[in-house]
């Protein structure tokens, strides 16, 4: 890798073990080792961060995954960042692969978009890139008000499929709510299958219900709101019309399964609830291997035990976020690994090249 005047760093934060792991894989990719970085946490609980060797005018770049302590992650992150800024570091760019509080993107009645707030976080710590992998919303992007490469982990995810499912032609890319469509139409026009789509399942929390668009409170009417306005020489009345309440339909599945490979793909996968209800859906509609896919495995609470009893036979992941515990309480649990996109990524900031080789084939809907 050719140097350019100045130097690059790349720091490993210290939210799990497996931070520095994907960071030594991206530095020995490099052929770069690891600054010296000493981040721990006081008997306060305060974090205290200090860097071990000088970065002044260098190229800084700041690895962090997401542990189960989601917001000690960002604290570290972000007093990494600032710690680096006030060290006189020529550039400080977060290589976040998930980025946290993505699902809080959206208004939900008197809530708040947490990461809106986030991304000003990042920006006011000193941060001036990011890199991150499948964001959950593209729209997050917009905000930042510093450069965003939102890399995507699909083609690893489809050289699994290729290589990994002996017979995966006889397979249907399934999404399981009408949300994923998208992804999952994408995924089956690269590698030329079917595509069905789960419809009628419970409703989940990212549903316009919850979006802001019904902060005032219902009212139990069949008609509408009825306004009257009354100033003297005036008198209006006025009837706003109520939006009919949604009523999903019992769940049906909207293409062929039976007798076929069913793989569901989606970008996170968290409460696995859904997937495993989607699994016996499927199962029932006599798909008889099911795959579940998705870039970001943070298989929260009973995810692991969930899985191992449901019909899925396996669950791929990538390693963007930690997840060595709940593969030893769950066998089906597989990873890909996706620090060869990340150091490229890297390399091509560093070497102030052009990213769009990064993005070849993928469209606006990917």
């Amino acid at each position: 890798m050719n140097h350019t005047e100045g130097g690059l760093v790349i720091f490993s934060a210290n939210s799990h073990p497996s931070s520095r792991e994907i960071s030594k894989r991206i530095g020995e990719r490099l052929g770069v080792e690891l600054g010296k970085v000493q981040v721990y946490q006081e008997d306060n609980r305060e974090t205290r961060v200090q860097i071990q060797e000088s970065v002044r005018g260098k190229d800084v770049f700041i690895v962090q995954t997401v542990s189960k302590d989601v917001n000690s992650t960002i604290m570290e992150l972000l007093i990494m960042v600032y710690a680096c800024r006030t060290s006189c570091a020529r550039s400080i760019t977060g290589v976040v692969p998930y980025f946290p509080y993505s699902k809080q993107c959206k208004m939900r009645k008197r809530g708040s978009i947490v990461s809106k707030l986030l991304a000003s976080m990042m920006c006011k710590a000193g941060l001036t890139h990011l890199i991150t992998m499948d964001l959950h919303q593209k729209e997050i992007q917009g905000f930042f008000n510093i450069p965003v490469d939102n890399l995507r982990a699909s083609p690893f995810l489809l050289q699994y499929i290729q290589e990994e499912i002996p017979d995966y032609r006889n397979a249907v890319i399934v999404a399981k709510s009408p949300a994923s469509a998208k992804r999952a139409q994408s995924f089956a026009e690269r590698l030329r299958l079917g595509i069905a789509v789960i419809h009628g399942e419970a409703q989940d929390a990212e549903s316009d219900l919850v979006d802001g668009r019904h902060s005032p409170p219902t009212v139990k009417t069949t008609g509408g709101i009825h306004l009257r306005l009354e100033i003297p020489w005036i008198h209006l009345r006025l009837e706003i019309p109520l939006l009919i309440p949604k009523e999903k339909p019992p769940i049906t599945v909207v293409g062929d399964v039976g007798g076929r490979i069913a793989i569901i793909v989606d970008d996170i996968i968290d409460d696995v609830v859904s997937f495993v209800a989607a699994a016996e859906t499927l199962k029932e509609r006599g798909a008889y291997k099911i795959f579940v896919m998705a870039t970001h495995g943070i298989l929260s609470s009973d995810a692991p035990k969930l899985i191992e009893e449901s019909a899925i036979d396996k669950v791929v992941v990538t390693n963007t976020i930690p997840h060595e515990h709940q593969k030893l309480q769950c066998d089906k649990i597989q990873t890909v690994d996706i620090s060869i996109i990340l150091s490229e990524a890297i390399r091509r900031i560093y070497q102030g090249e052009s990213m769009s080789y990064l993005f070849r084939h993928i469209g606006l809907e990917d």
